[in-house]
């Protein structure tokens, strides 16, 4: 038996080495206890306090598991569950033998550590949510805190989103877990804190009352693991207007009380996509919004299992603000057809709300979207998943790919099997259905659509398999 003791709770790196050294020794999962440095004794298991060293590796033997295997262990070890590791590692032991493993959703491992992974993620958004900062000082010295309360271990993930969002002031966001600090070039932290060494109120609070009196929140509603942070946000007041519009313009001119009354009022799931739909109709997030003539926000019902991610809308979707009503959504329409899933199932939206084009005479062509058009459709390309939760998406071509994944990647490497997301969503990766208008081959369009079509039948299968598993 082998005790292997991590840094923190937090040490994917430590925990990625050793599981590798334990792998290559052909070290089985039951044989392996993990611990976190500075444990007390009761916590781990007797016998285990003399546990052997692993000899150093011999061989040159090597071993490759999925990226996206990585990707959603990286995420899934900022749970707080404290079986994590030993879920993971047996994963990885699992995944040597059978590279596809992650690909079987009905597996028990894999729906944990996905759920795990989901958990975290959630988490983190609500951390991106809530956090409301009050100003400590004043003038040049004034700084800004805020006190949140995390279900996992997400401070360190989620400190960058905060760091480039407020990237012109120092903040300090403090927790019982760890404390984060921004000086405006780097991220620091310290230990936790208790609730009662939380700073006494300062002089925002009245302000920030008078300034939102006639759309303050109302918390009576919201779940009880997250009431408890928004009465604090409450309480302790926020930011003041112009600098909360600074940080927050890539939303579209969301405020931060508005925001919050969205997520916690009581409403069905429709009237939140519905909102969500008015207040996209007047993003001015990137330049995009100054030649399209609309918003094309997604369609479908809020109650979809599958939602599909195209790129942008075209000429057709900008005029009729609906997304594939132009010549790729009747490709899309028949390739659905084909795979049996009924479009009216579906959720259809784009990874960018504006149409891009150059306008050559009276005719509008379409232009790719830039990676900065991308990002700042991003937001609202998550809000819609939060609210609709599907249990499978379809990201069709390379620019839905990136805004889901936030990264470039090859389709070609990635079709055909299922990824999972960040936050645990099972996802496939396909062709945008207008690359087939442009092929001019008859054979070669007809081998491209039969592999389209088995595409969106496999993420069918996907959701059929998972309503059966629950």
């Amino acid at each position: 038996m082998y005790l292997i003791t991590l840094d923190s709770e937090t040490d994917f790196d430590g925990w990625r080495k050793a599981a590798r050294t334990l792998a290559l020794h052909q070290v089985a999962p039951a044989d392996v206890t993990w611990g976190v440095q500075g444990q007390t004794k009761d916590q781990i298991p007797p016998g285990l306090s003399e546990a052997p060293s692993l000899p150093p590796i011999e061989t040159e033997g090597t071993f490759s598991v999925p990226a996206n295997f990585i990707e959603l262990a990286r995420i899934a070890v900022l749970h707080r569950d404290g079986e994590r590791f030993t879920l993971l590692y047996r994963l990885l032991w699992r995944l040597k033998a059978d590279h596809d493993l992650l690909d079987t959703i009905a597996d028990p491992d894999v729906t944990q550590a996905a759920a795990m992974a989901g958990s975290v993620q959630r988490d983190a958004q609500r951390m991106r949510d809530l956090v409301r900062f009050r100003e400590i000082g004043r003038e040049q010295k004034a700084h800004y805190a805020a006190w949140f309360e995390p279900e996992h271990y997400i401070v360190a993930f989620t400190a960058p989103f905060f760091a480039r969002r407020f990237a012109d002031m120092p903040w300090s966001i403090l927790t019982p877990d760890v404390c984060a600090h921004w000086d405006g070039h780097t991220i620091s932290f310290t230990p936790g804190i208790s609730r009662t060494e939380w700073p006494a109120p300062g002089r925002l609070e009245e302000t920030w009352r008078r300034h939102f009196q006639s759309d303050r929140l109302t918390t009576t509603n919201a779940p009880v693991k997250r009431r408890r942070n928004l009465e604090d946000a409450s309480i302790l007041g926020s930011i003041l207007g112009p600098l909360l519009a600074d940080a927050e313009r890539w939303t579209g001119g969301r405020i931060a009380p508005r925001s919050e009354a969205l997520m916690t009022r009581k409403t069905t799931a429709a009237d939140d996509l519905e909102t969500l739909r008015e207040e996209a109709a007047h993003c001015r997030a990137c330049p995009l919004y100054k030649d399209a003539t609309q918003t094309v926000f997604g369609e479908g019902p809020q109650t979809a299992q599958m939602m599909l991610v195209g790129e942008q809308p075209g000429d057709k979707e900008d005029l009729a603000g609906k997304p594939f009503v132009g010549p790729a959504g009747r490709i899309l329409d028949d390739a659905l057809a084909r795979a049996g899933i009924a479009r009216g199932d579906a959720f259809v939206t784009n990874a960018v709300k504006h149409f891009k084009f150059e306008q050559r005479g009276k005719r509008r062509l379409h232009k790719r979207p830039n990676s900065y058009e991308i990002e700042r459709c991003q937001w609202w390309l998550q809000q819609e998943r939060t609210i609709v939760r599907p249990v499978v998406i379809v990201a069709m071509g390379a620019t839905a790919a990136r805004s889901l994944f936030g990264r470039v990647v090859t389709i070609g490497k990635l079709r055909g099997r299922m990824q999972v997301l960040a936050d645990g969503t099972p996802a496939f990766v396909t062709i945008h259905p207008s690359y087939l208008l442009r092929i001019q081959e008859e054979a070669d369009k007809r081998r491209e659509h039969e592999a389209f079509v088995a595409d969106l039948r496999l993420a069918g299968e996907t959701v059929i398999k998972s309503a059966a598993v629950a």
